[in-house]
């Protein structure tokens, strides 16, 4: 799956650094990934839980918020606000990419993040929420530092230690924490909402999705991560959350409204990774990309495995479309086609050599299925192969027209 390093612009005069894990596939619906406290979107659970969503169709973004990672800014002075401000900037600049109707996710105090800011952007921006291991004040996460807030209230700032780091924390950061009144905001949100945590989280206790649960309004669920710890240090418990999530918000998330569905013919849109392009007909969407030898993805057929489907699949329906209207014993059709780009026919074809045309050939074997099928009956099968239409359209004149449109 392609991952895109972006960056996202602030109005507060810096950067944030974002990575955007891209489906090898369709995009089915984008999502935005906040990490928890004091971790960076290099965490071990934003990158697998990011991963997993893109493996279910869903573009999520992790970044990294103000003073931490890559991003621009000061973690210390920043606060709970800050964090606010981050998400909705980010989550703005992917509703501008794939448009409204995002999930987002959070973990830990992220989760606490997701659930304080969905009220604060603009309507329908959010389709639903997922939390995985937050806490329900945000006061909690004061509960993982050392220091003398006490000293930081009176002189305006001063040192803690968080799980060993040691950073600047200003009282506009204490006084941030303090006054967000979590579970009153998560009473008010009228969406889906999903909490995910495990019992045996010893860093923020499960009560604290209990105490989320009840506040919440229905749509509402709760699945238990049995045995995974806070941080979701092995990958199958990121996994499992990731793919829980995401068949969770299946039901929730729109599909993209700029999927076309054309009457008639097929639309191809790119932007899959260097090569990959979206197919769409009438009632059907699905990928086509070069393999990695050519620097692709190898996310889907060829552009000539399609050519070579084409026939192969005409020429299959037309001989059992055939047979079944004849009443003949046709028990199935197997019929492999490859593509040679330089061909030496034996009957050296000069008009078309004359017109300084590549000679090329599709080769086309066909194994028919049905012991009680006699010679007559296998011969006229195979003869009537030639008559499908796909066949017919690729042996007459075919001239390509093209138009460009704004």
């Amino acid at each position: 799956m392609p991952t895109e390093r972006l960056t996202i612009p602030t109005t507060r005069g810096y950067e944030l650094s974002g990575a955007l894990e891209l489906p090898s596939g369709l995009v089915r619906g984008a999502a935005v990934f906040a990490h928890c406290f004091t971790c960076t979107k290099q965490s071990l659970a934003a990158v697998e839980v990011t991963r997993a969503l893109a493996q279910h169709g869903i573009a999520t973004l992790r970044f990294d918020f103000t003073g931490l990672g890559q991003s621009g800014g000061n973690f210390g002075r920043a606060g709970f606000a800050s964090d606010l401000e981050d998400l909705i900037e980010s989550t703005r600049y992917l509703a501008d990419r794939f448009g409204k109707g995002l999930l987002l996710v959070g973990h830990s105090l992220g989760g606490a993040a997701v659930l304080a800011a969905a009220d604060m952007l603009e309507e329908d921006t959010v389709a639903a929420i997922a939390t995985i291991g937050a806490p329900a004040e945000v006061e909690h996460v004061l509960g993982t530092m050392k220091g003398d807030f006490a000293a930081i209230e009176r002189d305006g700032e001063g040192e803690v230690d968080i799980g060993g780091h040691h950073y600047n924390l200003s009282r506009d950061f204490l006084e941030a924490v303090r006054e967000v009144d979590l579970l009153a905001k998560v009473k008010a949100l009228r969406i889906p909402l999903m909490f995910c945590h495990s019992p045996t989280d010893e860093i923020v206790d499960v009560d604290n999705a209990a105490q989320l649960f009840t506040a919440a309004k229905h749509p509402k669920s709760f699945i238990s991560l049995a045995g995974a710890d806070h941080l979701l240090t092995r990958s199958e418990d990121a996994g499992f959350a990731a793919g829980v999530i995401a068949s969770w918000a299946h039901r929730y998330i729109p599909m993209r409204e700029d999927w076309p569905m054309p009457e008639q013919g097929v639309v191809v849109k790119t932007g899959h990774g260097k090569f990959g392009t979206e197919v769409h007909t009438h009632s059907h969407r699905f990928l086509a990309d070069e393999p990695t030898s050519y620097g692709g993805d190898d996310s889907g057929p060829t552009p000539y495995d399609l050519l070579n489907a084409a026939l192969g699949t005409c020429s299959a329906m037309t001989m059992k479309m055939y047979a079944d209207r004849k009443g003949w014993p046709l028990e199935g059709v197997t019929v492999t086609v490859t593509h040679e780009r330089d061909h030496k026919d034996e009957c050296n074809h000069v008009a078309a050599m004359e017109e300084g045309r590549q000679m090329q050939a599709l080769h086309r074997r066909i194994e028919l299925q049905g012991d009680a099928l006699d010679e007559d009956q296998r011969a006229r099968i195979i003869e009537i192969a030639d008559k499908c239409p796909v066949h017919r359209t690729l042996e007459g004149v075919l001239h390509v027209h093209t138009k460009s449109v704004d």
